[in-house]
Parts: C-alpha cells; sequence; structure tokens
C-alpha cells in the first residue's frame, strides 16, 4: 500500500520534519498537535484555550484526511502537568461523542514550544 500525506491549512505547519498526517489504506496517522494558531503560528495563551485548540487542530487534520473526529480510533493526550486531566476530559466531550476512541493521558516533563498540551491520534476511515 502507499502512502498519502495530508495537509491543511486549518491546522499548523509542521515545526519538524514531520507531516500533519500520513494516510495509509483506511487508517490516518495524525500527528501530535499542540496548541498553536494556524494562521499566527503563536501559541495560545492558557491550558483551557491550548486544549480547544489542540482539538480544533486535530479537527482540521482528520477533516483534511476524509475523516472527522468520530473516526479517531485511538488518542494519545500528553500533558505537562496532570492535574488538569480533568479539564482535558471537561474540553474533550465537546469534541468527541460516545463512544469515545481508546485513549491514553502521559504526563511528560516538557513539549515542544512551551506548549502545555499535545495530542495526537489514529483514524479509521470507513471502506
Amino acid at each position: 500500500m502507499s502512502k498519502q500525506i495530508i495537509h491543511t491549512d486549518g491546522a499548523p505547519q509542521a515545526i519538524g520534519t514531520y507531516s500533519q498526517a500520513v494516510k495509509v489504506g483506511n487508517t490516518v496517522y495524525l500527528s501530535g498537535q499542540i496548541g498553536l494558531d494556524p494562521t499566527s503560528m503563536e501559541m495560545v495563551d492558557g491550558i483551557e484555550a491550548q486544549v480547544h485548540r489542540v482539538f480544533t487542530n486535530l479537527k482540521a487534520v482528520a477533516e483534511a484526511s476524509g475523516g472527522s473526529l468520530a473516526d479517531v480510533v485511538k488518542l494519545n493526550v500528553f500533558l505537562i502537568d496532570l492535574s488538569n486531566f480533568a479539564l482535558v476530559n471537561t474540553i474533550m466531550a465537546e469534541y468527541f461523542t460516545q463512544p469515545y476512541p481508546a485513549r491514553a493521558a502521559v504526563g511528560v516533563a516538557s513539549l515542544p514550544r512551551g506548549a502545555l498540551v499535545e495530542a495526537d491520534g489514529v483514524i479509521e476511515l470507513n471502506a
């Protein structure tokens, strides 16, 4: 199977050596998104705004791949402060509906650009 590189201006441009997403067959691998505004490429302020921006960025890439957040089967969330876990759950419920994707939440020491949260995921598209 060949791989297709997914790109959208609705999410931040890559800040490293990676693609926004890669599609292989019906599976899409979403690269990690942080709270960067895709227009300014600046970090939004505060944890709540960053969590919203992360999910908005993931949504844009998912849609560019031909899917949606409803197609996410696995989500990984990285937080520099796990005390924000409940906030992530609350905001995530605004972007995802049941049945929710499988998920991991991991506490990390730091993230790119001083981000407070990052998330990546895997989408399975309908054939």
